[in-house]
């Protein structure tokens, strides 16, 4: 890309995103060459000035955007410029566009077309009139007369009326090609438009039957209801339009200049622009534009769920009994020890048919003194209920020292069936290795949850309706960011786990595994050269997020990148530092640089998540009968969405708080107030036993 168009690239980052010119320089410069995300925001502060990663990879996409408008200008330029009408406002025009779509608005007119009905009139030698129609000059004579000059029956014109509605297709094309009127009808559509919806089928219940007599303004719609009506629509349930309130001489006022011989027939050949060229593609605009918006905050608070997720808190030293419920097959038992290891595995039947609670009783009995448990997990799918109040009564009459909590089981079984799983546990049947899942889930969120596709960790809303490509891609940065924050233990980490490592995919993640499998434990971070197709470049970016617990090198466990060895060495030898910024200055470091260090030798092998919330563990089952409104209860924030946060209360279905029942205040997104993984203080308000659906708030009184 030329200089000139960089620059002013640059400048536009800099405005959009409040940041130096050096700032946006440096941090353009660290990604064209190559260097990831994580990387950059973690060990390039100085050149960036502390952007993070979140914000790090908007910048990241919105160069990408801003590169890819400059090669279509220079694209359509040269397109235009081959055809040879290309003039010096035109390019002017196109120059200075600062989206694509004014970019395609201007090519519009040059772009090849497929026949249409003025591309047929000027084939037949109609130009010339309808110039003459659009010059306006003429106010006497008759139009017929004059188009009788015209006709051409070879070429489909077989009379002066045939004539003459030729003329009008083009001028009904050439009025929607401009530019300026596109736009300006584009900004009265999206600000006056609303989407109309109706049942396809008004006899027919269905879960859309609120949108079966529906209207709200385009630029009021809110997003949840943009995708439960594109759902609608594509289930044939609803049929839906945008509705504008168009009034014909908005382009009488712009295109007809004086009264004439013409003017009725301008006024018509308006109008059927509009109505036939103009409006159709403007509705298909306004409800892509509606799906994108909608699609792209969705992922938005999807990448958000997921990141808090994988940043949950680990639950250490826990020996733990995992049950996958079910009925007729009985529920999975897998048992585990504090470092997820496979201790034992059974099943049990305390769930209808069977309801076999006793016997259930005594395999827990069995396991937690064979094995010395001290926790047990429940999956939360069906049979969960049951399972419950099984365990619950099992702790309450055995005065074991136990607890157990509830777990998502969203992915678990997308996990026990895939390919990763049987090269896992070759020798384990799909089940128990489900069970084993939902436990290690607990020991270990981010381990255990990088094994899942990020988008079946049930944290979303719509997901199947989503863009596929920019969920995986936003789904994926939200795990390598969590994964880059807190670090890999390289000695235990999975592959799945090492893949997500800043300059590591897949392939290098193997050849990790195999290289450590073969030569035994990693002692320090440099033997990670040894390792096949892991080059300089890849090291330089990996190299700070991998731990080594033990080995030669004290700070190969810490967050201090190999090349900040020496300093490190230096701050420790020093011992304590009181005046931080005149230590920069005499090492020659960065000040963020040298502070991270410091923080980092100061806790070595410091887990980040240690400061999120813990997770909340019960001792007795509550049921849907338990609850009464007004009833105070601790809960853990499951899942984040436009209309509110659903809160697990300990009951089979989480209770929902309305985003107008978080705070006291305006809250625009619930993501403001709760983010997943949250534990939460609620009030019941309301309790539909018969659709176990249970209202709760977080406003007390």
């Amino acid at each position: 890309m030329m200089n000139e168009a960089q620059n002013a690239i640059n400048t536009l980052l800099a405005s959009e995103f409040k940041l130096s010119a050096a700032q946006v320089a440096a941090t353009v410069s660290l990604i064209n060459d190559g260097n990831t995300i994580p990387f950059i925001a973690r060990y390039r502060k100085e050149a960036t000035g502390g952007i993070d990663d979140s914000t790090l990879r908007d910048f990241d996409e919105r160069l990408t955007y801003l590169k890819n408008l400059e090669d279509r200008k220079a694209e359509v330029l040269r397109l235009i410029d081959e055809q040879g009408k290309l003039t010096p406002e035109l390019q002017a025009e196109i120059e200075k566009a600062a989206v694509l779509q004014r970019v395609e608005d201007l090519y519009k007119p040059y772009k090849k077309k497929r026949a249409t009905r003025a591309s047929k009139a000027k084939d037949a030698g109609l130009e010339p009139l309808a110039q003459i129609l659009w010059a306006q000059e003429l106010t006497s004579g008759d139009p017929l007369a004059l188009a009788e000059a015209y006709i051409n029956t070879d070429g489909g014109f077989p009379d002066a009326a045939a004539a003459l509605s030729g003329a009008c297709d083009i001028i009904a094309e050439q009025v929607a090609d401009d530019a300026d009127m596109t736009a300006e009808l584009r900004d009265f559509t999206r600000k006056s438009g609303a989407v109309v919806t109706e049942a396809a089928d008004a006899g027919e219940a269905t879960v859309y039957e609120m949108y079966y007599d529906f209207r709200e303004p385009l630029a009021r719609i809110p997003n949840h209801r943009i995708l439960a009506i594109n759902r609608g629509e594509s289930e044939g349930k609803l049929k839906v339009k945008v509705d504008v309130p168009f009034e014909p001489t908005m382009l009488e006022r712009r295109y007809i200049k004086k009264p004439g011989i013409f003017t009725d027939l301008l006024k018509t050949t308006l109008a059927d622009s509009y109505k036939r060229l103009v409006a159709p593609g403007l509705e298909r605009e306004m409800r892509r534009d509606l799906t994108e918006r909608a699609q792209t905050e969705a992922i938005k608070v999807f990448a958000k769920n997921t990141e808090n997720l994988l940043s949950a808190r680990p639950v250490k030293d826990a020996r733990i009994i995992a049950i996958d419920p079910g009925y007729r097959t009985g529920c999975k038992v897998a048992v585990l020890d504090e470092y997820g290891k496979l201790l034992d595995y059974t099943t049990v039947y305390p769930t209808p048919p069977k309801s076999d609670t006793a016997g259930t009783r005594r395999v827990l009995e069995g396991y937690v003194k064979k094995h010395n448990i001290n926790t047990v997990v429940i999956g939360n799918g069906t049979g969960s209920r049951e399972t419950e109040e099984c365990v619950a009564d099992f702790i309450a009459q055995s005065g074991f020292a136990i607890q157990y909590t509830i777990v998502n089981e969203a992915g678990a079984s997308v996990y026990s069936a895939s390919k990763l799983a049987s090269e896992e546990y070759p020798d384990l049947d799909v089940t128990t290795r489900g069970a084993m899942s939902l436990g290690r889930r607990l020991q270990d969120p981010l381990a255990e949850l990088v094994k899942i596709p990020p988008k079946s960790i049930g944290v979303g809303q719509y997901q199947h309706d989503l863009n596929q490509t920019a969920l995986e891609t936003a789904l994926s940065a939200s795990v390598e960011n969590v994964v880059n924050r807190v670090g890999v233990d390289l000695n235990t980490a999975s592959p799945s786990l090492l893949s997500y490592v800043a300059g590591i995919g897949g392939a290098v993640a193997k050849n990790i595994v195999a290289y450590r499998e073969a030569n035994g434990a990693f002692t320090e971070r440099r033997q990670l050269k040894k390792v096949p197709k892991l080059g300089e470049k890849a090291f330089g970016q990996c190299a700070g997020f991998l731990r080594i617990r033990g080995g030669k090198e004290l700070l190969d466990n810490t967050g201090v990148h190999p090349e900040s060895y020496a300093i490190a060495r230096e701050v420790i030898k020093r011992g304590t530092v009181s005046d931080i910024p005149a230590l920069a200055k005499e090492l020659d470091v960065g000040l963020p640089t040298l502070r991270d260090i410091i923080t980092e030798i100061g806790k070595p092998g410091r887990d980040p998540r240690d400061d999120a919330p813990p997770v909340v563990f019960s001792k007795s089952a509550k049921s849907l009968d338990d609850l009464a409104v007004g009833m105070e209860l601790t809960g853990t924030v499951r899942n984040v969405v436009d209309f509110g946060a659903f809160v697990d209360i300990g009951v089979k279905n989480d209770g929902l708080v309305h985003v107008s029942k978080l705070a006291r205040r305006y809250v625009r997104h619930p993501s403001e107030v709760v983010a997943v993984g949250d534990t939460v203080k609620v009030w019941v308000c309301n309790v539909d036993r018969d659709r176990g659906k249970v209202g709760l708030t977080m406003v007390g009184e």
